[in-house]
């Protein structure tokens, strides 16, 4: 059996302070430390190597029971963390205050059990953690018979349980926007948009329901958060970007108006400048969305964005989301000019970034080596993601690489090949289940054109594509491929002889 990487992905990463921090807590203790002889050893290694690890202390008693070392060692770096972070998340702060209320309160000093109280009742108010104000509210009716056994009788029961009953229904309010947010999060994950009317009824079902579509439905700030987020992705997911860009502006308003809650919700604020940006592109608003984006890479000087999650989320996005923008723009050498600082963060934080993310990296890249002429690096990496297994997560990435495919290999006159493709995207299309036709289309139309065998014939069946794909495109739910790939300019380039960046820049202007 292969032996786990799990300590070694731990140690690697742990930050400069993270360490310091984790040794000066182990000085503290006494006796033989075999675990921390493991640490360093493992620290050093740039690569997980067990059996140089084992040979390195073949002389020390502890290696012969190395995998309980390993699992002692991995437990103490998680106790260290959790003490380092302990004031710094709003959770760990409430649940540490908890324990010392419990701890008071078993010492029977309830006054000093009373102060801590008040001071917890208030941040979990403040940050409206509805499930930890319930649990201080059971604590405090405690407080309130140990008063009554005194004789105190200042603090009157039944205002206590009208409270009581309103975090409950404010946590039940709260609970109920997190599974309709589960539904339509599935739907954008999976597809980036509805893909069939199954799909669409989904998300209609999730846009009419009473939480959504009343008024005054939303018990507490951070449910309204949600709440016009939800409202958000529902118009995204359907392409009504006028739409989802007035409900996203909402719960950044939101959220920019309760920075407490703004600040323990950080992974949605980025999502929704996110979305943001992505409706402005949809206006060609470029302008907007490189502000958009600007505000977002501001967020990396943030107190409030400083963990290794937020470090990695926001390389991701704002790489992926500028190489996007550059690409839409037609602007395809100053994307080339960020491919060494993105292929930098790429190998520093490998792992920890996320699939979606990866896939985006992947087509995003292959779109400006396209773009570029450069198909061959191009092909390179369209085939990362059209050699991936992934078979639920955003599909319509799967969906348009391999339309991206047929065109590269045109480019490259691999038209032999093309016909191989051409059947292995056909078959792909057919077991999705989708209403656009551009697809299908198009796929039928590039194996005309790879059987064209002169410019003069090549040229009337551009012609030809030309004239059903303009057609097709009047519709709008069939446009969804200029989301993606610009087929329009693709098309105008071969038939007016002109580089790809040129048909684009031709069409903006």
């Amino acid at each position: 059996m292969k032996p786990s990487t799990e300590l070694f992905k731990l140690i690697q990463s742990l930050s400069k302070s993270e360490k310091r921090f984790f040794k000066l807590s182990s000085s503290l203790q006494s006796g033989e430390k075999n675990y921390l002889k493991i640490f360093d050893f493992i620290e050093k290694q740039e690569e997980y190597d067990e059996e140089e690890l084992k040979d390195y202390f073949k002389n020390e008693t502890f290696i012969k029971h190395l995998p309980s070392e390993k699992n002692h060692l991995y437990k103490l770096i998680l106790k260290s963390l959790r003490s380092y972070y302990s004031d710094q998340s709003i959770n760990s702060l409430l649940k540490q205050e908890i324990k010392n209320i419990e701890i008071l309160y078993k010492k029977a000093l309830y006054k000093e059990c009373d102060k801590f109280l008040k001071r917890a009742k208030k941040i979990a108010e403040e940050y409206e953690k509805f499930y930890y104000w319930f649990e201080l509210i059971s604590w405090e009716k405690k407080l309130l018979e140990e008063a009554y056994e005194a004789g105190k009788f200042d603090r009157d029961l039944d205002e206590l349980i009208e409270e009581e009953s309103d975090v409950i229904e404010k946590l039940r309010n709260l609970a109920e926007y997190q599974v309709l947010y589960s539904k339509i999060n599935y739907i954008f994950r999976s597809g980036g948009f509805t893909r069939n009317a199954e799909e669409r009824n989904v998300v209609a079902e999730i846009a009419n329901h009473h939480l959504i579509k009343g008024k005054n439905t939303a018990l507490s700030s951070r449910a309204a958060s949600i709440c016009y987020y939800i409202k958000g992705l529902c118009a995204a997911t359907s392409r009504e970007y006028t739409d989802s860009y007035t409900f996203f502006n909402r719960t950044k308003y939101i959220l920019d108006h309760n920075p407490k809650i703004k600040k323990d919700l950080g992974k949605r604020y980025i999502f929704t400048l996110s979305h943001l940006l992505r409706c402005h592109m949809d206006e060609n608003d470029f302008e907007s969305a490189q502000k958009c984006l600007d505000e977002i890479k501001a967020l990396k000087k943030d107190k409030n964005f400083k963990n290794i999650d937020f470090e990695v989320r926001l390389f991701s996005i704002t790489s992926n989301e500028q190489l996007h923008l550059y690409n839409h723009m037609g602007q395809f050498e100053k994307a080339k000019a960020l491919i060494e600082e993105i292929d930098t963060g790429i190998e520093k934080y490998g792992e920890k970034i996320n699939k979606e993310q990866q896939l985006l990296f992947s087509f995003n890249l292959a779109y400006t080596y396209f773009g570029l002429a450069d198909y061959k690096t191009a092909l390179s990496y369209i085939n990362d993601v059209l050699n991936d297994n992934e078979q639920i997560l955003r599909q319509d990435i799967y969906s348009f690489s391999r339309l991206l495919n047929l065109i590269i290999h045109y480019e490259l006159g691999n038209f032999d090949f093309l016909e191989y493709v051409v059947k292995s995207t056909n078959r792909y299309l057919n077991k999705t289940e989708r209403d656009h036709r551009i697809e299908n289309v198009f796929v039928k139309q590039v194996k005309q054109l790879a059987k064209a065998g002169n410019k003069e014939n090549e040229q009337k069946i551009l012609e030809a594509m030309s004239a059903e794909t303009q057609d097709l495109l009047k519709d709008y739910d069939e446009r969804v491929v200029l989301e993606y790939i610009d087929i329009e300019a693709w098309l105008e380039s071969k038939l007016k002889n002109i580089s790809f960046t040129e048909a684009v820049l031709s069409k903006l202007n």
